[in-house]
């Protein structure tokens, strides 16, 4: 897991943790989390690939500016993951090209 646990400065709280599942894999992560954030320390890297050439996407601004962070969630394409917080029963697809309505 890819998460700061202790930190000299800051607060780190643990916070509940719910249940979505990812490219057909059930995962647990922290409740209210952004989407890719909670992804990342779940070791998931690749978001999306490019329509035109295949190339694999992840988190880039991090801030909902891009478009490299897209997922589909809940069978809704283009969701930016960075400005999405986690809720529990999530279903969450890595997204191929332009996305589909599922």
């Amino acid at each position: 897991m890819r998460r700061i646990r202790e930190h000299p400065i800051l607060s780190v709280r643990v916070k509940e943790k719910v249940e979505i599942t990812v490219d057909n894999r059930k995962i647990h992560v922290q409740k209210g989390d952004n989407l890719a954030a909670a992804l990342m320390s779940a070791g998931v890297d690749v978001f999306r690939y490019t329509p035109k050439r295949r190339e694999p996407r992840g988190i880039f601004c991090g801030i909902g500016q891009c478009n490299d962070c897209v997922m589909v969630v809940d069978g809704v394409p283009d969701v930016r993951t960075c400005a999405t917080r986690v809720r529990k029963g999530m279903v969450v697809k890595t997204q191929q090209g332009k996305g589909h309505i599922q």
